[in-house]
């Protein structure tokens, strides 16, 4: 299996700092946030740093259903960076999972996700 060049997939990072900034948080509670799954982090390129996609936040909030649907795929074996590809690859919902999240279409996305195990 080829590694997803996730830099293209995700069109916009932001470090942990900015993504505490944007939710009202400490680094340390975006560092608990990623490790209880409701946020995913991964290293965008080479050279970079953990990153989290910028779409997961919206309006100062963790997008709604992600940490579930995180939490779910973490739980059929996905890894943060999977969980990533996954969530920004436009397969056969109208559009990407992470559109549909934002856009508060959440049980579409669980369906599909669902699928997965």
């Amino acid at each position: 299996m080829n590694d997803p060049d996730l830099d293209t997939l995700v069109p916009d990072w932001i470090d942990w700092a900015e993504t505490a900034r944007r939710l009202g948080a400490s680094v340390n509670q975006v560092r608990t946030m990623i490790r209880e799954h409701q946020l995913a982090a991964a290293v965008p390129r080479e050279g970079a740093g953990q990153q989290i996609p910028a779409d997961f936040v919206q309006d100062g909030l963790i997008v709604k259903g992600l940490p579930g649907l995180l939490t779910m795929l973490h739980d059929f074996g996905y890894d943060d960076r999977r969980c990533i590809e996954w969530i920004f690859t436009d397969d056969d919902l109208p559009g990407r999972p992470i559109d549909a999240l934002r856009e508060n279409r959440g049980a579409e996305v669980k369906r599909r996700a669902q699928a997965l195990g």
